[in-house]
């Protein structure tokens, strides 16, 4: 059983604290976390830094700790813009990059970012993930796609990794599952789901492990668990309720969360660990600092 922990990215009064963030990551290895992770938010309201930056920062604050965003929605980027920022960034944090990717939703806000999503979203993200794997893994790329056409293209730094930094996909819907499984390294399950739907979707991807004939041992599963421990349990409720609505812009997700004292987080942890998850991502609704410190004490020992 691994943990990673949740990078701030959040602003304070809409201003970067540099030392502040600096000695976080740094206690955020010092207390053994596996990785460190962001979430991509282009547009809103919330004052969420961008994560290819704040994982460049993260990379020089820290030594060990695995850097990682789940997940960049790549329909909505250039592939071969993204592929150059994530090699670089592999590069300049010594091979420590874990990469999310996932198609995002069709709703019209696609229509931001020149894309439309009821014109081939699918082929659109396999594509672009066919671009960045050639351009990581290739000294010359010729592709004449359906979006994108490059002759002799040629893309350098390599990743520090070989072949390129792991693929971890976010998916829900079954067919989603099975790409991640034919494509992917790993499935990452949303913040937004539940335990039970978590469980759901790891069945689906063993079925798929199955099916292909993988190894399962080459393929990892992981969970962001949004979490919240306090001693005053209506008070811990109340909190994450609101950090919930503030993130997602409605009501009634309580049931995605986990929060409450030690003892109930720990007990909601392992329900995320017997649905699958080999991995959680730790997800702090508020106070990351002290959350962090009281997750490391209190929480990941019971597990």
């Amino acid at each position: 059983m691994r943990f990673a922990i949740s990078i701030p990215q959040d602003l304070n009064d809409r201003a970067f604290d540099p030392a502040a963030f600096r000695a976080h990551m740094r206690r955020v290895e010092e207390l053994g976390f596996d990785g460190a992770w962001t979430q991509e938010q282009v547009l809103g309201s919330a004052a969420r830094s961008s994560p290819v930056e704040i994982l460049t920062y993260a990379a020089a604050c820290t030594e060990r700790i695995r850097l990682g965003c789940a997940v960049f929605v790549t329909s909505t980027h250039s592939p071969v813009h993204l592929a150059k920022s994530l090699s670089t960034l592999d590069q300049l944090s010594g091979g420590r990059l874990d990469v999310g990717v996932g198609i995002g939703n069709r709703g019209p806000g696609m229509a931001a970012f020149g894309v439309d999503p009821e014109n081939g979203l699918v082929a659109r993200f396999t594509e672009g993930l066919d671009v960045m794997q050639a351009l990581w893994t290739e000294p010359s790329v010729t592709i004449d796609g359906r979006f994108w056409r490059l002759s002799d293209a040629a893309m350098e730094p390599k990743p520090y990794q070989r072949p390129h930094p792991p693929l971890w996909f976010g998916a829900r819907a079954p067919a989603a599952l099975r790409r991640a499984v034919r494509r992917g390294d790993g499935f990452f399950g949303a913040g937004s789901s539940t335990t039970a739907q978590f469980a759901e979707q790891v069945g689906i991807v063993r079925e798929a492990l199955d099916e292909q004939g993988r190894d399962p041992e080459t393929f990892s599963i992981a969970k962001r668990v949004y979490i919240a421990v306090g001693d005053d349990a209506p008070t811990v409720r109340e909190r994450s309720a609101a950090s919930l609505e503030r993130l997602y812009g409605r009501g009634g997700l309580e049931p995605v969360a986990v929060f409450g004292d030690a003892g109930a987080c720990a007990e909601g942890l392992r329900e995320v660990r017997d649905a699958g998850a080999e991995l959680i991502l730790l997800t702090p609704l508020y106070d990351d600092v002290e959350q962090t410190e009281r997750l490391a004490a209190e929480v990941v020992p019971q597990l």
